[in-house]
């Protein structure tokens, strides 16, 4: 049934006494909560085989089936826009995305985002939640991400995520030097008085993972790779601003510019002028929803930090 959507769950027991319409969007987080109040209204949620309200009491334990007609999820327009693909069959995109370009369209960012040069590329995804996106990299960081092309590897890509099988690794240049590698458990949530930005929070935070390595040391700076458990807004950015060792360039966490002491001209120069986060998603692996396949693809580091990179050792090896 090519116009047709189809879920089958079973509702876990922690959600007993919860609304259905309040079940289903825990269940299916990617779909608006009008759009799910609409299936249940219209009789395409059943639970153990029973049409309910929106307002009825769940159990747990019960199985819900929903069987919905395929419409478009998301009303952005599609523009012709560049996009660099590394990978495309029919049901994942792998793009690399340069830094300075919005995934979704937002408040500020209507158009000229990751999101409409997809839907101008691969229109179907017009009908996929978040126009198939299952995992997004901040504006001003470059890499990797995988697109679904269909509503089975959208399922199939997300179940990866929450189980933390994605390989995702990045790599950055932050300000201080790291003897080891080490790895970060904070959880992560809104920050309790600036709003825009996120920070390690006592409560109500969700878990946070991060993972790094060091690759090279210079004499003020470490550049690392670093590896994701889960994926929160801003992770790698709060954990490493947490542990005080801010990424170069950061406008939101990085604090103020530090030079090393008689720094050479040319890494004065890179440091002032680098106006991003120094953060690139390098690799993404995953397992290929259809075939089961284990995929893995890399990307060499942007002409940007490949610069910071050169200007740095050559500060190391002058002083």
């Amino acid at each position: 049934m090519t116009n047709v959507l189809q879920f089958n769950k079973k509702i876990p027991l922690e959600l007993a006494g919860a609304r259905l319409d309040k079940t289903l969007a825990e269940l299916f987080p990617d779909y608006s909560r009008a759009r799910l109040q609409q299936w249940i209204k219209d009789g395409h949620v059943l639970v153990d085989s029973m049409v309910l309200r929106s307002k009825d009491k769940v159990q747990g334990g019960e199985e819900i089936q929903i069987i919905a007609p395929l419409v478009d999820e998301v009303g952005w327009i599609a523009q012709s826009l560049p996009l660099n693909i590394l990978y495309e069959d029919q049901d994942i995109l792998v793009i690399n995305k340069a830094a300075g370009v919005v995934v979704h369209p937002g408040a500020g960012n209507q158009d000229h985002t990751l999101v409409n040069a997809l839907l101008h590329h691969a229109p179907e995804l017009a009908q996929l939640p978040r126009a198939g996106i299952v995992h997004r990299i901040d504006k001003e960081t470059s890499g990797l991400l995988v697109v679904a092309r269909s509503l089975s590897a959208h399922h199939h890509l997300i179940e990866q995520l929450q189980a933390h099988e994605f390989k995702r690794e990045y790599q950055a240049v932050i300000v201080g030097v790291l003897i080891a590698g080490g790895t970060i458990d904070a959880p992560i949530g809104r920050h309790p008085t600036q709003r825009t930005r996120m920070a390690v929070v006592t409560h109500g935070g969700k878990p946070a993972v991060t993972h790094y390595r060091v690759i090279e040391r210079y004499r003020l700076h470490t550049y690392i790779r670093v590896q994701l458990e889960t994926g929160r807004t801003h992770q790698i950015r709060v954990h490493m601003a947490y542990k005080r060792l801010n990424l170069v360039g950061d406008p939101v966490y990085g604090g103020r510019l530090q030079l090393p002491p008689h720094c050479h001209e040319s890494l004065k120069i890179q440091l002032q002028q680098f106006s991003r986060q120094a953060l690139h998603a390098i690799s993404l692996g995953l397992m290929h929803p259809r075939t089961g396949e284990f995929m893995e693809w890399s990307v060499p580091l942007p002409d940007d930090m490949q610069q910071l990179l050169a200007a740095l050792a050559l500060d190391k090896k002058e002083s």
